[in-house]
C-alpha cells in the first residue's frame, strides 16, 4: 500500500477511536438522572439525545487532544514496544498533517455542541439566592475547554509530576461526567463525582502499573522510565497499593451511592444493590490482568477482554433494568 493510500487509515488510527469508549462517562450522569428528569416531565428521548451529542463532542475533542499528545510524545513513544508503531512516532503521519488533523477534530466537536438544545438552565450559587440562566451549549463547551486545557497542561508539565499526573488524568473523566450532566440539565451528586474520581484514579494507577509490567517483560527495555520519566518516581509496591486503595474507594463510594438511594429502588430490598456484584468482578478482573502485564492500559479491557465485557454488560443490564423500571413506573 502506498503512503498516500495508507494516510486515511493512519489518520483514523491517530484519532484512536477505540478510546472513545471513555466517553461513556459522559452518559453516566444522564443515566442515573433518568428518575429526576422523568419527575420533571421530560420524555426519554429528550433526556437522552443531548447526552449522546455531548458524548460525541467529547469523543472528537479527546481525539484532538490525543493527536496533540502524540505529537509531543513522539520521541518517547519510539522507545515503547507497542507505541512505537503509532502514526506520528513511526512517521506514517507527518507532524504538520497531525496538527491539521487535530484542528479538524476539534472543529467537529464544536459543530456538535451547536446542535445541543439552547434551553436555559437556572443556576443558583447558594440556596435562596437569585438564580441566573446559562445555556447547556455554553456549559458543555466550557467543560470541554477545561478538558482540553487539562490535557495540554498534562502533556507540557503535569505528566512529569508524581501523583499530580494521575490527578490530572482523573479530572479528564470527572469533566466528562460534568459535561454530560450539563447537556441534560441535571446536577451531579457528590457520590457521582467521588466514584468517578476514584474510578479514574484506579484506571490511571492501573495504567502506570501495567506499563511497568509490559515494559519489564520486553527484553529491549529494562526500565519503564525509558518511556515515561515519571515512572522513576513510582515503584511497583507503591503502584500496587495505590491501585488497591483507589479500587476499594471506588467500590465503597458506589456502595454509598446505593445506600443513599435505599428508599428509591425498593422491591423487597434495594434492587440497585445487585449491580455491585458485576461491578466488583470487573474491578478485580482489571487488577488481575494489569498485574499480569496482559494490558498496559485498563481501558483496553473494554474492547478486548471477553470476561470483563460480560461483567460490564451485566452491570449495565441490571442498572438499566432497575432505573428504567422505576422510571417507567
Amino acid at each position: 500500500m502506498s503512503a498516500a493510500a495508507s494516510m486515511p487509515w493512519s489518520l483514523v488510527r491517530l484519532a484512536r477511536p477505540h478510546q472513545w469508549s471513555k466517553s461513556v462517562f459522559v452518559l453516566i450522569g444522564p443515566f442515573y438522572g433518568l428518575r429526576d428528569m422523568a419527575s420533571a416531565g421530560r420524555s426519554l428521548w429528550d433526556s437522552v439525545w443531548p447526552a449522546l451529542l455531548a458524548a460525541a463532542a467529547f469523543a472528537l475533542a479527546s481525539s484532538a487532544c490525543y493527536v496533540v499528545n502524540d505529537i509531543f510524545d513522539r520521541d518517547a513513544d519510539r522507545r515503547h514496544p507497542r507505541k512505537r508503531s503509532r502514526p506520528v512516532a513511526s512517521g506514517a503521519v507527518p507532524v504538520r498533517v497531525a496538527w491539521a488533523w487535530a484542528a479538524a477534530l476539534l472543529a467537529g466537536s464544536v459543530a456538535l455542541i451547536l446542535f445541543l438544545p439552547d434551553s436555559a438552565r437556572m443556576i443558583a450559587a447558594k440556596t435562596g439566592e437569585q438564580p441566573f440562566t446559562i445555556s447547556p451549549r455554553v456549559l458543555v463547551a466550557f467543560t470541554i475547554g477545561l478538558y482540553a486545557l487539562n490535557v495540554f497542561a498534562y502533556s507540557a508539565v503535569i505528566k512529569h509530576l508524581v501523583i499530580a499526573d494521575v490527578m490530572s488524568l482523573s479530572m479528564g473523566f470527572v469533566l466528562r461526567v460534568m459535561g454530560g450532566c450539563a447537556a441534560v440539565g441535571v446536577t451531579p451528586t457528590v457520590w457521582l463525582l467521588n466514584v468517578t474520581l476514584f474510578l479514574s484514579m484506579f484506571l490511571a494507577f492501573g495504567k502506570r502499573l501495567g506499563e511497568r509490567r509490559t515494559l519489564s517483560n520486553d527484553e529491549s527495555l529494562d526500565r519503564a522510565e525509558s518511556h515515561r520519566p515519571v515512572q522513576a518516581k513510582y515503584t511497583d509496591a507503591l503502584l500496587q497499593m495505590m491501585v488497591v486503595v483507589t479500587g476499594v474507594a471506588t467500590l465503597m463510594g458506589y456502595a454509598g451511592y446505593i445506600q443513599a438511594h435505599d428508599a428509591d429502588y425498593v422491591l423487597g430490598f434495594n434492587l440497585l444493590w445487585l449491580s455491585i456484584l458485576p461491578a466488583t468482578y470487573c474491578l478485580l478482573r482489571a487488577i488481575v490482568l494489569v498485574e499480569r502485564g496482559t494490558y498496559d492500559d485498563p481501558t483496553e479491557l473494554a474492547t478486548r477482554d471477553r470476561a470483563f465485557q460480560f461483567g460490564a454488560a451485566l452491570f449495565v443490564v441490571i442498572t438499566a433494568a432497575v432505573l428504567w423500571g422505576f422510571w417507567a413506573a
